[in-house]
């Protein structure tokens, strides 16, 4: 008899590296508790059980040989200067990455500007996905908010203005926190996307879904960093 999660495994972890920032000037090799940024995400993956293999996927030679020396293991992917401009779609980095990491299997990807995000955390989201695949095709981590919404032309979203409801009385919305997702390698190739057709939505812990994607967001996390006293 087949396992129920034998279409996930082995568990591959991809961690997308550009060399270069338009918001934030090389803030992947930038210093964040006496460590450049990209090397926090990389202990978390290395000290996950469940993942077989690390990869790193960066069109900048210096940031993969960094890798290769301070993570013995870890699998350097040069990507094609094709798929290296800002606007480039991660889909298409993942799809190409597939042709060299692990065939088949389970693929967790993760971003460096996630420093935060704990071993525990990626354990619990990869048993919470072979938990209920395939009834769920992927897993893709949010943020739990219960505030007054509005969109660009004044409207409320998710509340009405004239009855005020206390803020925790709300439907709850989910905002996309880039962490992490969790997909399998024959969806992504099937339909192109790393979140199908059925997600599960996967809320992480407030203090470790900091995503740095401009330089307030680095200024509160060497802010909680110094407060957490992360080691060097």
């Amino acid at each position: 008899m087949t396992e129920p999660t034998a279409g996930l495994s082995p568990v591959t972890a991809i961690v997308p590296l550009r060399g270069s920032s338009q918001r934030v000037p090389g803030k992947n090799r930038r210093p964040l508790a006496g460590r450049p940024l990209f090397h926090h995400i990389l202990s978390a993956l290395r000290a996950v059980p469940e993942i077989d293999t690390v990869a790193v996927n960066s069109d900048d030679e210096a940031i993969l040989e960094e890798a290769r020396r301070f993570f013995p293991g870890v699998v350097t992917i040069r990507r094609p200067e094709a798929l290296s401009a800002p606007e480039t779609s991660m889909n298409a980095v993942l799809l190409e990455a597939l042709d060299h990491v692990p065939s088949g299997g389970l693929i967790l990807q993760t971003h460096a500007t996630n420093p935060f995000l704990s071993p525990a955390s990626l354990s619990a989201a990869i048993a919470a996905f072979r938990a209920v695949w395939p009834r769920h095709d992927s897993l893709f981590s949010v943020t739990r908010r219960q505030v007054r919404l509005w969109d660009g032309d004044a409207r409320p979203v998710n509340h009405d203005p004239t009855r005020l409801l206390p803020t925790q009385d709300l439907p709850p919305l989910y905002e996309e926190n880039s962490c992490l997702y969790l997909f399998t390698v024959d969806m992504l190739r099937a339909r192109g996307t790393r979140i199908g057709a059925r997600p599960l939505l996967w809320p992480t812990p407030p203090l470790e879904s900091l995503d740095i994607d401009e330089e307030d967001d680095f200024t509160l996390a060497e802010a909680l960093a110094a407060w957490r006293s992360i080691p060097p």
